[in-house]
């Protein structure tokens, strides 16, 4: 009997890079002042993101289930 299940590789990759912590982003939102922040540049785990509403910088830090929290600078 065959196995009809697939496996993407694709779906493995992204995955890997959420562990990993290379998830990149392109918005967020403020921890300081709500505002939504978007159509930055990309940015990933450890580089610091500015808020383009209240000027307050932040590390940006990617959990291992690939979620965004950001540290004052």
């Amino acid at each position: 009997m065959a196995n009809d299940f697939q496996f993407d590789d694709d779906d493995f990759a992204k995955e890997a890079g959420a562990a990993s912590g290379g998830r990149s982003f392109d918005e967020f939102e403020c921890p300081d002042c709500s505002a939504h922040n978007v159509g930055i540049d990309t940015f990933s785990n450890g580089e610091e993101v500015r808020c383009m509403y209240c000027g307050s910088e932040f590390e940006a830090r990617v959990s291992s289930e690939g979620k965004l929290k950001l540290k004052s600078a």
